[in-house]
């Protein structure tokens, strides 16, 4: 038996097939290396290059590998864009996951894992937002991702399928072990971007609005580590395997960081200054957003490691300096 685990050469994708592999399974690989990158790639997994959407090759490649389970990460994440080009994200986010979960379902994979987001919540009323508040998504982006949650919602009612749908907060940091990182040329991550000014990759770095209703006026966000993330994926798959049925829940602390906080944050533990400037705001950017995650925690016995704003700097730093060294070679 294997995990097919979709968009695995990419940055939280290429930690989850490192988590799996540290944990025995076997693995296999779809990607079609747009903004991943094969070395990325765990060396004990199976690389496909190809798109999800390639049915035949999705098809052929779970029923080679005896595939039982999916990890679905394949996708665009970019909230501006997907305001600027919304047709592109319902074809790649939500068409393409249709496309997946098909094959899924017709070569008789019981277990699903879906990367969802905080994004299908828009701007809630109150936080921490819980699994039941409204989602008002108010991006392309969040909307692609909910409309999938409702695909995998009515195709486990339909056939004999169970699916998790993990809601993610602000994936940031890298791997402890530097094996792999956020690596995607261009990455609009706040951490990420915030790094690469630090270490001298960028001349500076901009803030999208200042004039939010936050306690120093810009938004606000729950940042959680990508090793706890994917380790709440592991723990999802052995809660389905064991009988577990289909599970909606947020992934992400429970605290709240301005963006201004987080920038205050990697100054003081790279020990250097950088070019701040301030511009207006982006379109489909929430103004905060905490997660209340007692149910990851609850229904996956789910405990972080990593929950500290400047330890997630450290490594997000350590893997620049590794990038940096990767490039000169």
């Amino acid at each position: 038996m294997a995990v097919l685990v979709t968009g695995g050469a990419g940055y939280i994708g290429s930690h989850m097939v490192w988590e799996l592999v540290d944990r025995g399974e076997q693995v296999v690989v779809v990607d079609r290396l747009s903004t991943g990158f094969d070395w990325a790639v765990a060396e004990a997994a199976t690389l496909v290059v190809g798109d999800i959407s390639d049915q035949a090759l999705v098809e052929e490649t779970i029923r080679q590998h005896e595939v039982d389970a999916i990890i679905h990460f394949a996708g665009s994440i970019i909230v501006p864009e997907s305001v600027s080009d919304p047709l592109g994200y319902y074809l790649n986010n939500t068409v393409k996951s249709r496309d997946l979960i098909e094959s899924a379902i017709r070569c008789g994979v019981k277990h699903f894992i879906f990367s969802s987001t905080a994004a299908v919540y828009g701007s809630p009323d109150s936080f921490p937002v819980d699994e039941g508040a409204r989602l008002q998504p108010e991006s392309p982006y969040g909307t692609s991702k909910m409309m999938t949650e409702m695909m995998l919602r009515d195709c486990a009612a339909a056939h004999d399928f169970a699916y998790t749908a993990l809601r993610y907060f602000n994936v940031c940091g890298a791997d402890p072990q530097m094996r792999t990182g956020q690596s995607t040329r261009g990455a609009t991550h706040l951490i990420k971007v915030a790094c690469e000014a630090a270490t001298g990759k960028r001349p500076h770095m901009e803030v999208f609005g200042t004039d939010y209703d936050t306690p120093d006026g810009t938004c606000v966000r729950d940042y959680v580590h990508v090793s706890d993330l994917v380790n709440a994926h592991y723990l999802a798959l052995r809660r389905m395997r064991a009988g577990g049925g289909s599970l909606v829940a947020n992934c992400g602390y429970g605290r709240g960081y301005s963006v201004l906080e987080v920038i205050d944050a990697v100054k003081r533990v790279a020990g250097t200054e950088f070019e701040v400037r301030t511009g207006g705001r982006r379109p489909g950017d929430a103004v905060a957003i905490v997660a209340g995650a007692e149910r990851c925690r609850r229904e996956l016995s789910w405990q972080p490691r990593y929950d500290d704003l400047d330890q997630i700097v450290a490594h997000a730093l350590g893997w620049e300096e590794q990038l940096k060294r990767r490039n000169r070679q």
